[in-house]
C-alpha cells in the first residue's frame, strides 16, 4: 500500500533544493547512491519505456573523464584567444571539437534573457567575480567540466529513436533523482553522509537498436538500462 506523504513536508523538499556549484570530495558511500537510484528509477516514463541508460563514475574512472573534458576545454578557450588561426587549428585538430549529438548552439529567447542575466549575475556576485574578469570567469566556467568538485558524476543517456520524448523522460528521472539526493541532506557524521545534485546538459543519445540486447546490470547498475519499473509508473 503506497506510504502518503504530508503535502507540506513534500513542499518543503521540493522548494528547499538548490543546484549547487561547490562539492566536498567526501565520497558518497555506495548504499547510498543504491538508495537514491532506486527511487529515481520509479521515475514515470513513457509506457514505461524508461528510454535512458545511466552511467555512474567514481573514484579514477571519474577522474580520466575530468581530465578528458578539461582538456577539450582548455583547447576550446585556447582557439578564442587565438582568433581565426586558433580556431582553424581547433578544427584541424583529431577529438578537440565536441561531437554531441544535439546542436545547442542556440540564442536565448529574449522573454527568458531577464531570468538567466538575473541568475548569472547573482552568482557571479556571490563568487565576487568581476563582468571584466575574463580569466575568472573562465575559470568557473571551467569548474563544469570539474563537476565542481564532486566526487561521483552521473551521465544520462537518450533513446535517439524517441527524439525529444526520450528527453522529457530523462528529465522526469532526473529531478526524481535529484529530489532523492536532496532528501538525504544532513550534516555530516559518522552516520549520515550529506548529498545534493547539480546538472549540467551535454547532449547524448543511445543507439536506437542496440547491438546486443539491454539486461539488468545488478544492484550498482554500471551498465545496460535500469531493471523495469514497477506497474503503475508509465508516463
Amino acid at each position: 500500500m503506497a506510504t502518503r506523504t504530508a503535502p507540506e513536508d513534500f513542499s518543503a523538499l521540493v522548494q528547499s533544493r538548490r543546484s549547487l556549484r561547490d562539492f566536498l570530495p567526501t565520497p558518497v558511500p555506495p548504499e547510498v547512491l543504491d538508495a537514491i537510484l532506486a527511487d529515481a528509477n520509479a521515475a514515470p516514463s513513457w509506457s514505461n519505456t524508461q528510454p535512458y541508460r545511466v552511467a555512474m563514475a567514481s573514484g579514477a574512472v571519474r577522474d580520466r573523464l575530468q581530465s578528458a573534458l578539461t582538456s577539450r576545454f582548455d583547447q576550446g578557450m585556447a582557439a578564442q584567444r587565438g582568433g581565426w588561426f586558433g580556431k582553424l587549428k581547433l578544427l584541424a585538430t583529431p577529438g578537440a571539437m565536441p561531437d554531441g549529438d544535439y546542436k545547442v548552439n542556440l540564442e536565448y529567447p529574449e522573454d527568458l534573457q531577464p531570468q538567466r542575466r538575473a541568475t548569472g549575475h547573482a552568482l557571479y556576485e556571490l563568487l565576487h567575480i568581476g563582468r571584466k574578469d575574463q580569466a575568472a570567469r573562465e575559470a568557473q566556467m571551467r569548474r563544469n567540466f570539474e563537476f565542481f568538485g564532486a566526487p561521483t558524476a552521473l551521465f544520462i543517456f537518450v533513446h535517439s529513436g524517441l527524439k525529444e520524448f526520450s528527453a522529457l523522460d530523462a528529465g522526469i528521472f532526473a529531478q526524481t533523482l535529484m529530489l532523492s539526493a536532496h532528501a538525504r541532506c544532513a550534516k555530516p557524521s559518522r552516520s549520515h553522509h550529506t548529498t545534493s545534485c547539480c546538472v549540467a546538459s551535454l547532449w547524448a543519445t543511445r543507439q536506437t537498436t542496440p547491438s546486443t540486447p539491454s539486461t539488468p546490470a545488478g544492484p550498482r547498475h554500471k551498465a545496460g538500462r535500469f531493471p523495469p519499473a514497477r506497474s503503475g509508473q508509465s508516463g
